[in-house]
């Protein structure tokens, strides 16, 4: 009986090597802290040596972790960019969707990579980490604009705006400080979910965090303008049985309650 072919061997382009390194280093990274990976572990995973590791990474270790987290960080945006089209509280969900599956997929490493702490730690990877939580900012404020109907690209640049000029109204300090403490929390929530063994159900996640947005917005907007202008003009692009409704349904007796105390 003749032996069954062997395939041929196919030599690797340098990108394509860098490629397949950069993978294998970015699925030892998702599961395991920085510190406990090593460039055996990597070489192994890739079924090479660790002198060729070397050779496309001459700065070694760091240098590879701080090209997976740039790699890990580019995806992590893109889990926030979202069509502004439909209720900005279902765009909402689809963002949240999409982070708490990379969350899932990466609980190891998205653990390191917010706690911080680790020998790989340096300026470089906290300013990746940085640019991640400003770029979900200014998505989450895109959504947030008093003019829902402008297109992404005007809508990203009305977000740095300070003269409304393009027909959308520039989030003041207030409106800029609750977004940020807002993501804060979702990170805060994401790590204590993995934790707790990734309980509650991440719909169930999903849907307390976008209420999270919601009673920050309402608070804050009690006495801020901008914020105000902000619910205003989520509302008017809300469905009624949506989580704006349901979350003002669910409170309105609260409150009711609350009034005749005074």
């Amino acid at each position: 009986m003749t032996a069954p072919a062997t395939p041929a061997y196919r030599r690797l382009s340098v990108e394509e090597r860098r490629t397949q390194l950069l993978d294998a280093a970015l699925g030892l990274f998702a599961h395991r802290a920085p510190e406990e990976v090593s460039l055996d572990d990597v070489a192994a995973a890739a079924g090479v040596s660790r002198p060729l590791v070397y050779r496309y990474f001459s700065g070694g270790k760091q240098q590879l972790y701080e090209e997976a987290l740039r790699s890990a960080a580019d995806e992590l945006e893109l889990c926030f960019t979202e069509p502004p089209v439909g209720p900005p509280t279902e765009r909402l969900g689809r963002v949240l969707d999409r982070y708490l599956a990379f969350v899932d997929q990466h609980d190891t490493g998205f653990s390191a990579l917010l706690r911080g702490g680790s020998v790989c730690e340096t300026s470089r990877t906290t300013a990746i980490v940085d640019e991640v939580r400003r770029a979900a900012a200014e998505q989450i404020l895109l959504h947030l604009g008093t003019d829902n109907t402008v297109s992404a690209v005007s809508a990203v640049s009305a977000v740095s705006s300070t003269d409304g000029t393009d027909g959308t109204t520039a989030p003041g300090a207030r409106l800029r400080m609750l977004v940020r403490t807002w993501i804060a929390a979702v990170e805060s929530a994401s790590l204590i979910w993995l934790d707790e063994e990734k309980r509650p159900p991440a719909d169930e996640l999903r849907d307390w965090l976008v209420d999270h947005l919601i009673a920050l917005l309402v608070v804050t907007a009690a006495t801020d303008e901008d914020t105000a202008n902000a619910i205003g003009a989520l509302v008017a692009y809300e469905h009624p049985d949506g989580p704006v409704g349901a979350l003002a349904r669910r409170v309105l007796p609260l409150v009711n309650a609350a009034a005749q105390l005074t």
